[in-house]
């Protein structure tokens, strides 16, 4: 079965592209996940990157009209931006293999936004 984005994932995908993350992919959590059904991650270079991540990615949701709350906003490691069925990870290098996200959800369908990958 083929990964089909939603809508806001496209979106999101497009505008954390736009401000150069790095490492981009989204995982297909379906049925095997009450927490979401689509986990973006994303990784920055910075601390200044991953408020301008988060940022962009929040704003980009809330332009969808839909309803986020931020968890982590000051951390070093790890943001995350939970949107309902859609949770946004904005890590830090350190943080995004410390955590191991694709790691825990390897089983999960995954797509790699590569840079010539039109959204």
């Amino acid at each position: 079965m083929k990964f089909i984005l939603s809508t806001e994932t496209r979106e999101v995908l497009k505008s954390l592209s736009d401000k150069h993350a790095e490492k981009i992919v989204a995982l297909n959590l379906g049925e095997s996940s009450t927490l979401a059904d689509t986990f973006v991650l994303a990784t920055a270079n910075s601390d200044v990157h991953m408020n301008t991540l988060m940022e962009t990615a929040k704003e980009t949701l809330e332009g969808l009209n839909l309803t986020v709350r931020v968890e982590g906003p000051n951390s070093a490691r790890w943001r995350l931006i939970d949107a309902g069925n859609l949770v946004v990870h904005i890590f830090s290098r350190q943080g995004r293999d410390y955590y191991g996200i694709e790691r825990i959800w390897g089983d999960a369908e995954t797509f790699v936004l590569e840079e010539d990958t039109v959204l």
